[in-house]
């Protein structure tokens, strides 16, 4: 019995190829640089070109094995400049930790100065950035003046078409102008739309004749999923072109969680809830909170020392409170702070704090303000329960008031809680005496899910201190 094996495979091209070359080029040549830029230590000049010649080729090597982690070698047409140049320097981080660790296995000395060492760690990333900042430059000027552009039409005049053309009329450097809508149904109140964001064309007749024309070069299927029979008809048509066809799926009526492509031998499915943190992206954000939270742990003990005194000797109880959580996967856990009220509720329910509340003790405003109750949570990061930055956990008493009210609340549990999230820096710190206030968190909670990276934590960590700074909404 036959099988077809059904897969995708990601697109390729030329430029990919120049990109690795360029690549290669600029890690060779900065070494090479660097080199004569600085000292060379009193060694001999032929023992350094042999090293420079092995260090460059495995750096070359580490480079793109690195590469096929983190994809940087993939289509970046349609995305943003900085997310790529940021996956240079991920991919170089990789690359230069690998090289480290083969250099230790191996007891591999490298003779090489400190100074051109750190010249070549710097300059290298620098440079692969710099190649595709001029070649998104050469490839926008070229677009500007019609060259290295197509023409594209847009099966279905809809929801999703709408919105495939607003992207493309909004970044004109992907070289695809839209030749116009075509649909056999009318487009009802979406009509005035279709005319701000390109021409109705025609018919699905006039989309086949178009492409045999050579008017239009590619086609992109925008109906929905649940009209298979309409988009087999459309592909049966035209299949007697030579135009490139593409199915856009509307998987944005879903609430995509970190949406990626998967495969099960060789059959594709796409994510709609996931965590983002898997494989080596996961284990990098481990690695910082143990790096960082240690070392925050280490500047801060001596300041949470005198706190611990104070909440002891100002009121009866003990000093630390753990409280019932929901952590990564809806697991419960235990999350650490400093006592700030007389009261210790952690039961079924649980009243939040207000302002005035009577259970907080004067000493436990200030903390509560300052958000320096929060510090020993810092234990909770270092045991793993918790990150720096992530969704904020609740008392489980209130997630189980609010799952029931809110579409899609427990999806902030797909990645771990932390000591500060995107929704504090955004405005939502402090009491959600309302659901209006807690949806609004929500929200922010399901966007840092799908748009995490390690540049968001930074800036989340920067702005947090700011925030606690301005002391608003903390009570």
């Amino acid at each position: 019995m036959n099988s077809t094996t059904r897969g995708i495979r990601q697109h390729s091209s030329v430029l990919h190829g120049v990109h690795r070359l360029l690549d290669a080029v600029a890690i060779a040549g900065t070494l090479y640089v660097a080199l004569q830029a600085t000292p060379t230590g009193g060694e001999a000049g032929h023992t350094l070109a042999n090293e420079w010649l092995i260090i460059s080729a495995a750096a070359v090597l580490a480079m793109h094995v690195a590469a096929e982690v983190t994809g940087v070698y993939h289509s970046w047409r349609g995305d943003r400049l900085r997310r790529e140049l940021g996956c240079i320097a991920m991919t170089w981080g990789y690359a230069i930790a690998g090289l480290l660790g083969v250099g230790l296995v191996s007891h591999y000395n490298v003779r090489f100065t400190y100074e051109t060492k750190v010249a070549w760690l710097v300059a290298a990333p620098l440079s692969m950035m710099a190649i595709r900042v001029a070649i998104r430059g050469v490839q926008k000027a070229l677009r500007k003046r019609g060259l290295n552009t197509r023409t594209v039409a847009i099966c279905g005049a809809n929801e999703l078409g709408l919105q495939l053309a607003e992207n493309l009329n909004g970044c004109p450097s992907l070289g695809l102008r839209v030749g116009g809508f075509y649909d056999d149904r009318g487009v009802g109140e979406d009509a005035g739309r279709v005319a701000d964001a390109g021409d109705r064309a025609g018919d699905l007749d006039q989309l086949v004749a178009d492409c045999r024309s050579g008017r239009v070069e590619s086609v992109y299927i925008t109906f929905p999923m649940r009209a298979e029979q309409r988009i087999r008809n459309v592909l049966s048509k035209l299949s007697d072109t030579t135009a490139s066809v593409y199915i856009v799926p509307d998987f944005f009526v879903f609430e995509l969680m970190h949406a990626r492509w998967t495969n099960i031998d060789g059959l594709p499915a796409v994510s709609v809830h996931e965590n983002p943190l898997h494989g080596v992206d996961g284990l990098f954000k481990r690695f910082c909170d143990l790096l960082f939270g240690s070392l925050l742990l280490a500047l801060l003990a001596a300041p949470m020392a005198v706190i611990a005194a104070a909440v002891k000797l100002t009121s009866r109880g003990p000093v630390f409170f753990r409280q019932k959580r929901y952590g990564l996967d809806g697991r419960e856990i235990l999350v650490w702070k400093f006592r700030s009220m007389r009261t210790e509720d952690n039961g079924p329910v649980v009243r939040q704090a207000t302002r005035g509340d009577s259970r907080i003790t004067p000493l436990g405003a200030v903390l509560r303000r300052t958000s320096l109750d929060e510090l020993p949570q810092l234990f909770n990061v270092l045991q793993g329960t918790m990150s720096l930055v992530g969704p904020r956990p609740h008392a489980t008493a209130h997630n189980e008031q609010y799952r029931t009210l809110i579409d899609g609340y427990m999806l902030r549990h797909k990645v771990k809680p932390g000591i500060t999230g995107l929704a504090q820096v955004m405005g939502f710190r402090g009491e959600t005496e309302t659901l209006d206030k807690m949806q609004g968190r929500v929200r922010y909670d399901h966007q840092y899910i799908r748009d995490w990276s390690l540049w968001m934590d930074l800036k989340i960590l920067v702005r947090t201190a700011l925030v606690v700074l301005k002391q608003e909404n903390a009570y």
